[in-house]
């Protein structure tokens, strides 16, 4: 059965690692026989500059019709002047809500490899593993009422509204529950239900779950001390889910243990596993179009688009395995280099023919 990957290249440096992604999919396509069609359209800035809204309606009409969807990036200072309402990253939260992309997993694994390169000493990340399942539909990014108004003395106030309704958390941590069972069996859930009632009803609602996981150790932290943790003992977690904000500001602290935020692809799903798949980084415009962009973040996304939304994770480990073997190989691209000698620096294009290239070996 034919699946339909729609591509959303975005803005920045978005086209450049895409297309890199495309190309390592289409060549796991011809191995795997996955009989894939790919459809492109605009998101972010390019579709306000093409047609006026971060998430036009062709784009959404092509992603209701789609199996998964790979996106690069949106944003850029271009932009940034624009009323709040109509910014490229409006696109983003549009389309999770469209599709009801209500979870998000950010993996932070560190390759052997690029321990050198992480911002913590070796020892503390050697090893590391953790899955951040982050709620992506609700919380403070969606609430109502927010906006910026007049008070009545004539200054500008502005308000955003955290909410979660109990259904929301219910869903969310019956996914992570399940995660941590694959796992290591020990779930972290991450809150501030000292001073915020939102966050209160979480860890009650997720404690309640608690009692249907027998085998999974559930944990509480707050938000600011679990931030802290992922600095100082980074390894004492497996599973942690969090709300949107929380997860937001977690996962890419994550990140740059790992090496480089260049390094961590995500997967936003909903009950269907319908997936939008993206690297974690930004659009990093100072550096677009000029073949300088590490695209592993994208290519591990699309091995995640395979796993949860094709259900092959043969196809899935195929494209991690020679991800790795590129690695170990001492391929790298800038930001990646880290402090290990020997590294062969190369660009864009370069390190996705070296993907190709392993898969081709390691077949």
């Amino acid at each position: 059965m034919t699946s339909r990957v729609l591509l959303l290249p975005g803005d920045g440096i978005g086209p450049d690692v895409v297309e890199q992604a495309r190309r390592v999919l289409t060549r796991v396509d011809n191995i795997h026989r996955l009989d894939l069609t790919f459809e492109q359209a605009l998101m972010g800035g390019s579709a306000i500059d093409g047609e006026g809204s971060p998430y036009p309606n062709s784009t959404r009409a092509l992603a209701r019709d789609s199996d998964a969807i790979l996106l690069g990036a949106v944003g850029g200072p271009k932009w940034d002047a624009l009323p709040a309402a109509h910014r490229p990253e409006r696109g983003l939260l549009a389309i999770r809500s469209d599709l009801d992309l209500f979870c998000n997993l950010r993996p932070a694994i560190l390759f052997p490899e690029l321990a050198s390169a992480s911002s913590l000493h070796s020892h503390l990340v050697a090893g590391l593993d953790i899955l951040i399942v982050r709620e992506l539909t609700g919380g403070i990014y969606f609430g109502e009422p927010r906006g910026v108004q007049l008070t009545e003395d004539g200054t500008r106030e502005g308000f955003n509204t955290d909410r979660y309704e109990e259904s929301e958390i219910r869903r969310i941590g019956r996914l992570a529950f399940d995660a941590a069972q694959k796992r290591d069996g020990r779930l972290c859930s991450v809150d501030k239900a000292n001073v915020l009632e939102v966050t209160m009803l979480w860890r009650e609602v997720m404690q309640e779950l608690s009692a249907d996981y027998p085998d999974v150790e559930l944990s509480h932290m707050y938000v600011d001390n679990a931030a802290m943790q992922l600095v100082k003992e980074p390894k004492q977690f497996d599973v942690v889910v969090t709300g949107n904000l929380f997860g937001d500001i977690l996962s890419d602290i994550a990140a740059m243990l790992t090496g480089s935020i260049g390094m961590l692809p995500s997967a936003s799903l909903n009950a269907d596993s319908k997936g939008l798949y993206e690297p974690v980084h930004g659009s990093a415009p100072d550096i677009a179009g000029q073949d300088l962009a590490n695209p592993l973040a994208t290519i591990l996304s699309a091995a995640m688009l395979c796993r949860y939304s094709l259900s092959n994770s043969v196809a899935a480990d195929h494209i991690e395995r020679a991800v790795a073997s590129v690695l170990s190989h001492g391929f790298r691209t800038g930001d990646i280099v880290g402090t290990d000698g020997g590294a062969s620096v190369m660009g864009t294009t370069a390190m996705g023919d070296a993907v190709i290239a392993a898969l081709d070996e390691n077949q």
